[in-house]
């Protein structure tokens, strides 16, 4: 069974076939309540429907926001499902209110309401006995949940066991089960990188053969980390990924130009930024990154480039880190004007 997410929800996946594959979003048609409105969850319920209790804090994006222009240097994505544990009674007050918004709900098909008595069943009075409420401290009900920003993909439907009650001090017999390394992936999935536009000197009008300075501010250009949190069922683990400016790489929008350095990368200086901002008295020193036009752009622009690498690391609430995909953010193009000075001969 797999639930459909709002926007910086996360909510419970996986009831097997048993339930006809039925999705509690279609059922409980029209029912939507509201957002939280941030990838903060808390584990509670939505509705009827059991949301995260991983909380992510930090230099994070907006909910359902995608990073515009990020392109990792490998084919990495962040998880798109896991599962994490919930109390007895949470995991009871989940079922049980999801159970009253499907069968109350007015014109519902009768499948649906069989799949998910069957689900009830399994949990009130099937396999565990009142949702093992007599031994609520000896463990928990570990459930599968989708990352919303990965809920639309197939990769989402991957967790689809049923929930299962997991005794205190015995690993999750899931494959995905919530780890530390698996929050920090999560964690750099939902870093908010600045957009990338070079300053620039001259601003948007610049000459032939006049080095054009180019430089991005330490204040915005600068180390972004995220935090996520896992707190529940008796488990706290927690992960924070760091990314890193490396280095810029200008493109001239045009192969009439000389870069500076030659490789057209600048690397980031140890103080934050790149590049040197342009100065009065500057204007026939070779800038240390930068480009020199070599033509006119003509009745037109050159579209320059900029693309920032970032280098990304982790470390784990368990002692455990490590190096995360690195990656680079290309920034929308910026229309230089060159302009070709003419001298007059008398």
């Amino acid at each position: 069974m797999r639930t459909v997410t709002t926007a910086g929800r996360w909510v419970m996946v996986g009831f097997t076939a048993t339930t006809l594959a039925l999705i509690p979003g279609t059922a409980l048609a029209g029912k939507d309540g509201p957002t939280q409105g941030d990838t903060q969850t808390h584990g509670g319920l939505n509705n009827g429907q059991l949301t995260s209790a991983v909380q992510i804090s930090g230099d994070k994006r907006q909910p359902g926001a995608s990073p515009k222009g990020f392109i990792a240097a490998s084919n990495w994505t962040p998880p798109a499902c896991w599962y994490e544990p919930r109390s007895a009674s949470e995991f009871q007050a989940y079922v049980e209110a999801f159970y009253d918004s499907t069968v109350n709900y007015p014109g519902q098909h009768s499948y649906a309401k069989q799949a998910v008595g069957q689900f009830r069943d399994i949990y009130k009075d099937g396999k565990y006995k009142n949702y093992n409420l007599d031994k609520a401290s000896e463990g928990a009900f570990w459930v599968s949940v989708v990352n919303p920003d990965r809920a639309d993909e197939l990769g989402s439907m991957a967790c689809s066991d049923l929930p299962e009650w997991v005794p205190n001090g015995t690993p999750p017999p899931f494959r995905q089960a919530i780890t530390p390394e698996m929050l920090a992936q999560a964690a750099y999935g939902a870093i908010d990188l600045p957009a990338t536009r070079v300053s620039l000197a001259p601003a948007d009008n610049t000459k032939v053969n006049l080095g054009t300075w180019a430089w991005l501010d330490k204040n915005v250009f600068e180390p972004k980390s995220v935090t996520a949190t896992l707190n529940a069922g008796g488990t706290t683990i927690s992960a924070t990924a760091t990314a890193t400016p490396a280095s810029v790489r200008l493109k001239a929008g045009t192969q009439d130009a000389t870069l500076h350095p030659g490789s057209g990368e600048c690397a980031f200086n140890p103080g934050g930024g790149a590049g040197v901002p342009f100065t009065a008295g500057s204007e026939n020193q070779t800038p240390p990154c930068g480009i020199t036009y070599l033509r006119s752009s003509g009745n037109g622009t050159f579209p320059l480039q900029a693309s920032v690498t970032w280098n990304a690391s982790w470390t784990g609430s368990n002692g455990q880190g490590g190096a995360l995909p690195s990656g680079t953010m290309e920034g929308e193009p910026q229309n230089v004007t060159v302009q070709e000075i003419q001298a007059v001969n008398r």
